[in-house]
């Protein structure tokens, strides 16, 4: 009980301590505590100077009505101005601007490039290797480098063997072959070369397999399968339907020229207008059915 009492009591007496610490504060000279106003009146500079005693509510009342008693002037606002677009070089592009521009640019520039592409490839301009028409070189020279190389030549840029034809050979090859065959192997009877020329494709056609050349029987053979051809790619033997395929060939200005995107057939079974044998060892297996 004792407690409950104390603790009563001490509520009450913080309260009043609180109300008369706002009362004194209100009664007191606005801003300025009883130190403040202590040194105010010993300092002579001040003493003429009338010390204001009124509360603070009665300050901000007096202000108030001194304020309404004035006269308040009205300022008209100015009429607002005219709008003006700006100017677009001023302000510049826009960040929405610059991505819509530089996709439809990069759109542009990838359809150009797709449709430079298939214009080229309808349309192929200065194609160089196979499937193009190769310049061997001078006809002279191409002759002497078979005779170096044993009698075959072999260009790997066109995929093809190039040996000579036999000028004396000519009329029999006239009656088997067509005029576009015709054209390299009597080049050198018609034009005073000392032989022919043929340019044979390295596909065997049988499967497809390279076919390469045999120094000691002077023969095209066939390793996968045993298919045999003279030195010009007529068949000799193995089971090839027909002899070796070649390129159309032309001599301009003396210099060889051989297309090989023109694919002739190669000679019937049975051809040998050359009547060439095999003049050595075998290097593949002989195989049977000339």
């Amino acid at each position: 009980m004792a407690v409950l009492v104390a603790v009563v009591v001490l509520a009450v007496l913080a309260g009043a301590v609180l109300l008369g610490a706002s009362r004194r504060r209100d009664r007191g000279a606005v801003g300025l505590s009883r130190e403040a106003l202590r040194s105010d009146r010993s300092n002579p500079l001040l003493v003429d100077e009338p010390v204001t005693t009124e509360s603070g509510r009665e300050f901000e009342a007096s202000a108030l009505a001194a304020r309404s008693g004035s006269d308040v002037a009205v300022v008209e606002s100015a009429p607002p101005a005219p709008f003006v677009a700006p100017d677009e070089i001023a302000l510049g592009v826009t960040r929405r601007q610059f991505f819509n521009r530089s996709l439809v640019g990069m759109m542009g520039f990838g359809l150009s490039g797709f449709g430079g592409a298939c214009l080229a490839f309808m349309w192929p301009q200065g194609v160089s290797g196979f499937g193009s028409k190769i310049k061997v070189g001078n006809l002279i020279e191409v002759l002497a480098d078979i005779e170096t190389n044993k009698g075959f030549l072999y260009k790997p840029e066109g995929r093809m063997w190039i040996t000579a034809y036999p000028n004396g050979a000519v009329e029999k090859a006239r009656a088997a072959y067509s005029p576009i065959e015709l054209v390299g192997m009597t080049v050198g009877a018609d034009q005073g070369f000392n032989a022919g020329i043929v340019a044979l494709y390295q596909k065997c056609p049988h499967l497809g397999c390279r076919v390469p050349n045999c120094v000691s029987s002077q023969w095209f053979e066939c390793p996968c399968h045993g298919s045999q051809y003279n030195r010009v790619g007529e068949k000799r033997g193995g089971p090839a339907p027909r002899g070796m395929d070649r390129f159309a060939v032309a001599v301009e200005g003396g210099v060889l020229i051989v297309d090989t995107g023109t694919i002739v057939q190669g000679p019937p079974i049975g051809t040998n207008t050359t009547g060439q044998e095999a003049e050595g060892p075998h290097c593949i297996g002989e195989a049977g059915g000339h």
